[in-house]
């Protein structure tokens, strides 16, 4: 597909220049390039005001992020597809001794609007963006030359698609997909229902975070909130804790909690129920706990949720502040890009006042290097995990 030009307007290159790979539509000179003259998908080359390349990419004239760089120098290519995913493959082989873990996270990698998540011979897959949802066969030839996986799924159904103006769907890309698939982490097994789980199926985003936890929870007791599949609850208890009671409000995720248990011979007592009313009722209940683990969804998903978004999670984790013993650890969470590191530590002070408890910040985390940060992009740092000693 050969590139169509795309001109910035004077002086909008500077994030470009500082090492950023994306367009808005507000900084392309629409009269000299018109966006309603352009396709989704499109291949364009993004040049200055005075002619000068910036690089290669795709467009979306229906997207506030109307263009995305693929390279600096050179267009679009399986060669180049190839090229990233090596790269890509690399670094995963280099940090982990088995194949679980992101294979690809979007611009950092070089594949902006591409995700992958590896299942040992399974890859799933997301195409969150229209340039990338075009390219999408020379991504699924890379991916089967490169890692030569027994199937690969499309997990298309990402809400982000709908703001490029994507469908939703969910579907095999190539050979046969199991209903579910078991991975390991920190030596310990989970069954993931990959047809049915959230997003991509696993958080491998918290890894480095769960392996902190490890060291605190051996001999104790301790609450698991948000629990999804039993990540942190099943490791907790696995790892030596005295008890664990997890919190999840899906019946259909409960279900592989306790099943995750039982296959690694642990006990998690899984109570099915919403968060914020299930901490009520514990406090209610005058419960107390060694040490309380919050992983909650991104309460902050645009801008105009900041101030509803800061108010949850404050009140969530006053709420679990409560339920800790006096030296106890509260482990906390917020997969939010928009609440800053620095607001989430204060955020977190708020949270300790209100309660009446005093808080020491022993380690903070951020997501696992299988997620890496690109310097230039602030958006691709949005995990903050803090580790909290409650008195």
């Amino acid at each position: 597909m050969p590139a169509k030009p795309l001109v910035l307007k004077k002086g909008e290159d500077r994030r470009l220049r500082a090492g950023h790979l994306w367009v808005y539509s507000n900084e392309v000179d629409t009269h000299t390039t018109p966006l309603h003259a352009l396709t989704p998908g499109d291949s364009v080359t993004v040049l200055t005001s005075s002619g000068k390349a910036m690089g290669s990419g795709y467009v979306n004239p229906h997207s506030l992020i109307c263009a995305r760089l693929l390279d600096r120098d050179r267009p679009w290519s399986a060669a180049l597809c190839r090229e990233r995913l090596k790269r890509a493959l690399a670094l995963r082989e280099r940090l982990f001794d088995e194949p679980y873990y992101r294979l690809v996270y979007a611009d950092t990698d070089g594949l902006p609007g591409l995700v992958v998540d590896r299942y040992g011979d399974l890859l799933v897959a997301q195409f969150n963006t229209a340039g990338m949802e075009r390219r999408l066969s020379d991504v699924i030839d890379a991916l089967r030359e490169v890692l030569d996986p027994k199937a690969i799924l499309l997990r298309n159904d990402s809400p982000s698609r709908l703001l490029e103006s994507l469908d939703l769907y969910v579907e095999s890309a190539f050979g046969q997909v199991p209903e579910e698939i078991c991975l390991t982490e920190h030596g310990v097994r989970f069954y993931v229902p990959v047809l049915s789980a959230q997003k991509t199926g696993w958080y491998y985003d918290q890894r480095a975070n769960r392996a902190r936890m490890l060291r605190y929870v051996k001999g104790v007791r301790v609450l698991d909130v948000f629990s999804y599949l039993g990540a942190w609850g099943v490791q907790a208890a696995s790892a030596g804790a005295l008890s664990v009671q997890s919190i999840e409000s899906s019946a259909h995720a409960l279900r592989y909690i306790e099943r995750n248990a039982r296959e690694n011979d642990v006990r998690v007592a899984a109570l099915h129920g919403e968060a914020f009313a299930t901490l009520k009722a514990l406090q209610s209940a005058a419960e107390i706990y060694d040490v309380v683990i919050l992983d909650p969804p991104a309460f902050i998903k645009k801008k105009k949720d900041l101030a509803e978004g800061l108010l949850a999670y404050r009140r969530l984790n006053q709420s679990a502040l409560g339920l800790v013993r006096h030296g106890g650890i509260l482990m906390t969470a917020s997969c939010s890009y928009h609440l800053t590191h620095e607001g989430f530590v204060d955020l977190l002070r708020q949270a300790s006042l209100r309660a009446g408890r005093e808080i020491q910040l022993l380690e903070q985390g951020h997501q696992s290097p299988d997620h890496p940060i690109h310097p230039a992009i602030p958006e691709t740092n949005y995990l903050k995990a803090a580790i909290c000693r409650v008195l």
